[in-house]
């Protein structure tokens, strides 16, 4: 008796995919120096002298009290309560409108409702 023999072909050769390996961006940032708080120049050196320019700012003296408080230049104060007084009155003006203008609408409103509901044959009119 002969034993059956099956013929397996070759395995294919497949060429591998090169995966390149993977980059990142690391964040890096320039360390911040802190001088200490009790800084002085070394001897024998004058500090420099710059002009500050104006910045617009006034420090007012609050009396009884250390405390300055900054306020603002002239020409922002007077755009800020400008604003706020024609904001203001426009406001109380709108309101004052439409109060006189419900209590004129309200009667004209209610004889139209009336009239409606008599027209579509309702007698009882609320």
């Amino acid at each position: 008796m002969e034993l059956p023999i099956i013929k397996i072909p070759p395995a294919p050769k497949y060429e591998t995919i090169s995966i390149p390996l993977p980059t990142a961006d690391v964040p890096s940032y320039v360390p911040l120096v802190v001088p200490p708080s009790d800084l002085r120049e070394p001897e024998g050196t004058e500090p420099e002298t710059t002009e500050e320019a104006p910045t617009g700012i006034r420090q007012v003296d609050i009396p009884f009290t250390n405390f300055k408080m900054p306020l603002p230049e002239n020409e922002i104060l007077i755009t800020a309560s400008t604003t706020a007084v024609v904001s203001v009155a426009a406001t109380l003006t709108a309101t004052a409108a439409f109060k006189w203008v419900v209590t004129a609408m309200k009667p004209i409103l209610k004889t139209a409702w009336k009239k409606i509901k008599l027209s579509k044959g309702n007698p009882e009119v609320s």
